[in-house]
């Protein structure tokens, strides 16, 4: 048994793992100019975020179907599970499949083909979060917003993603309005590579209640005493933040002070087929590198079900964090 904890930061597209990549291209007539799995990996070697992005869109050509989603879906949660996921919101990219001409109802169904099951046969509880690309037109994200509204029942909330560099939260108010009024929950991405600004133009214009990576608050110190005092969770991804050059090695990571700040930080894996490591790698990764004692690993899994959207089953939350108090470990100093 490994420590029971959320996921809270996770792409399905950046789940692709090779083999599958291989195999969905192969089924769909689709052709990679990659020789093989190998030569793919070997292009997982990314300069910054932009570099990653566009690898990360060509790849998305091989999904196509319905059952391409699920399989997609069914193979993260089976790695998700076997590293302690209890509970994974799981965020998705409809645009990107949408300007290939897959439409909502294929990727929605798809994905919910695994999800609706995963409880039953994964033992991880799920939430969907559709996401916005901000490189895209704010007209593009509002329909978007309105091409979900027939599987709204599947998907929890609505956060913002792709790059971020001068594109900034503000331009997303209206679609984020909109959402708001439609009953779904709010995340975006801010200070991964963008300002520690766009931190607080999230939360202050878009109304959002987690801060996906956020890394950058700590130039702001002023910012960082509001995070600490309003609770705000932030969703970092160590291992995603080392690949793309956030930071140059792990251990330049400021997890542990941001710790020591009273920042409700999470330990998410991102892209973990592209960055090197699912959840609990990253867990691993940290406790190795960073020397974070248990009582931190456990403060983090305890904050990820706290940062949750389990409102609806409170019930559920309670029994995740008994879990997370009961963990014992074996061999952690």
């Amino acid at each position: 048994m490994v420590l029971p904890k959320a996921e809270l930061h996770l792409h399905i597209e950046g789940t692709l793992e090779p083999e599958l990549a291989f195999e969905l291209a192969r089924r769909n007539g689709v052709e990679l100019p990659w020789a093989g799995t190998e030569g793919l990996r070997e292009a997982y070697r990314f300069r910054d975020l932009q570099s990653f992005l566009d690898l990360y869109y060509e790849l998305m050509a091989v999904l196509r179907t319905e059952r391409d989603f699920e399989d997609l879906a069914d193979a993260y949660l089976a790695r998700a599970a076997a590293q302690g996921v209890r509970h994974a919101e799981i965020f998705f990219d409809p645009q990107a499949h949408l300007a290939r001409g897959v439409g909502m109802g294929t990727v929605v169904e798809g994905l919910w083909r695994a999800l609706g099951r995963s409880p039953e046969t994964h033992g991880v509880s799920t939430r969907l979060i559709m996401c916005f690309l901000r490189d895209e037109s704010a007209e593009s994200a509002m329909a978007t917003l309105e091409a979900a509204e027939p599987y709204l029942d599947r998907i929890t909330g609505v956060g913002l993603d792709s790059a971020e560099a001068g594109h900034p939260p503000a331009k997303f108010r209206e679609v984020y309005e909109a959402a708001a009024g439609l009953g779904l929950r709010r995340v975006a991405h801010a200070g991964e590579e963008g300002p520690p600004a766009y931190i607080a133009e999230a939360l202050d214009v878009l109304g959002v209640e987690r801060i996906d990576h956020g890394l950058r608050c700590v130039e702001d110190p002023a910012l960082v005493r509001r995070l600490v005092r309003d609770r705000v969770p932030l969703t970092l991804c160590p291992l995603s933040n080392v690949r793309l050059r956030a930071v140059d090695t792990l251990a330049d990571h400021p997890l542990p002070a941001m710790l020591d700040a009273g920042l409700m930080c999470t330990v998410n894996s991102d892209d973990p087929a592209y960055f090197g490591g699912y959840a609990g790698d990253n867990f691993d990764a940290v406790q190795r590198v960073l020397g974070l004692s248990r009582e931190r690993l456990r403060e983090l899994a305890r904050n990820s079900f706290l940062a949750s959207f389990l409102e609806d089953d409170e019930e559920l939350r309670a029994r995740y964090l008994a879990e997370v108090e009961a963990y014992r470990w074996e061999g952690v100093a």
